[in-house]
């Protein structure tokens, strides 16, 4: 997996995220949100080129999640597909998770 970052304005940034978020990658993608957690108000996460998503990759949206939302900060997720979107229905992500 790979992640490439932009500045969304003062306040923001964007994760653009490609490949599979899985075991071996998730410690990368909670590295990258811990540095910016207390930087920013608002991670939008776009996962256009994002393929897959495992148990691991979610625990790290759902504990990412919970401490922005401590912090008052957003993590909007952008862009999924229909497989992910499976995923997130299946778990009931998607009504934990903000879509745009």
């Amino acid at each position: 997996m790979t992640i490439k970052t932009e500045q969304n304005g003062k306040t923001g940034v964007i994760f653009y995220l490609s490949g599979r978020l899985d075991t071996a990658n998730s410690p990368l993608l909670e590295r990258k949100l811990k540095q910016w957690k207390d930087k920013k108000d608002e991670i939008i996460l776009d996962f256009i080129e994002l393929s897959y998503i495992s148990s691991m990759g979610l625990r790290v949206l759902l504990h990412a999640q919970k401490t922005f939302n401590e912090r008052n900060r957003k993590i909007i997720i952008k862009n999924i597909n229909e497989a992910i979107r499976e995923v997130f229905e299946m778990t009931g992500f998607i009504k934990l998770l903000e879509l745009a």
